[in-house]
């Protein structure tokens, strides 16, 4: 674990990326938005289908026109990826992150409110949550198409605070990617970095308030933080 900030008192919430983050999917996306791309005659860098991890729709389909030129459909390529995710999903099922199920638990015995706030639609996240057995454990699920920005934008960690009756400076929010880390950086919430596919790097430090190596170790943040405050 990598503290950089010191965990603010008044903490009251945590906010939950979806895939990469409590879910082990980002890797899904990974192989078969690439896959996608492939079957329709397009050759997506490892790079490029990394930048699009938790980025919101309106900034894709300029993207895909930079990188595919002008006759390349984001959203025929989006439901193809879709649909060989859900066949993948469908056949071997769905894991959890390291430490999640302990770490949800150990926030709901502890007073804390639980949020996931994810660039995916609504019935998508409830249903993948419920194949990973986490349905239930969450005060709110709150996704991109409920906000004008998806991120990196601030919006949507503005309004899941926001729905918990809280301020972002009361949340923590838990993220694995650039985009997810500079949209709650920028709403005001402690941002925890999780790293899934890819390691922080030096544009990303200074909006990072520390790293874990799993979800597990946001358990110890926040009992080292809370006896130090004690």
């Amino acid at each position: 674990m990598n503290i950089k900030t010191p965990l603010p008192a008044g903490i009251k919430a945590v906010i939950f990326d979806l895939d990469g983050t409590l879910l082990d999917t980002e890797k899904l996306l990974f192989k078969y938005w690439r896959e996608a791309a492939s079957q329709y005659g397009y050759d997506m860098s490892p790079e490029q289908a990394l930048t699009l991890r938790s980025l919101t729709h309106r900034l894709v389909q300029p993207l895909f026109t930079e990188w595919f030129g002008e006759g390349c459909d984001y959203r025929q390529l989006r439901e193809r990826r879709m649909k060989l995710m859900q066949e993948h999903i469908d056949k071997f099922g769905i894991e959890t992150k390291k430490g999640a199920s302990e770490l949800l638990e150990y926030l709901g015995k502890n007073g804390y409110m639980r949020a996931v706030a994810t660039a995916t639609d609504t019935v998508r996240a409830e249903k993948l949550l419920k194949l990973a057995g986490l349905d239930g454990c969450f005060d709110r699920i709150i996704c991109a198409s409920m906000v004008d920005w998806g991120k990196p934008k601030p919006d949507i960690y503005l309004f899941t605070a926001e729905k918990l009756g809280l301020s972002a400076n009361e949340c923590i929010a838990v993220e694995d990617s650039p985009n997810g880390i500079m949209s709650a950086h920028s709403a005001g919430c402690y941002t925890v970095m999780v790293p899934d596919l890819t390691q922080p790097d030096e544009n990303l430090e200074s909006c990072i308030s520390a790293v874990c190596s799993d979800l597990g170790e946001i358990i110890e943040l926040l009992e080292i933080e809370g006896s130090q405050k004690s």
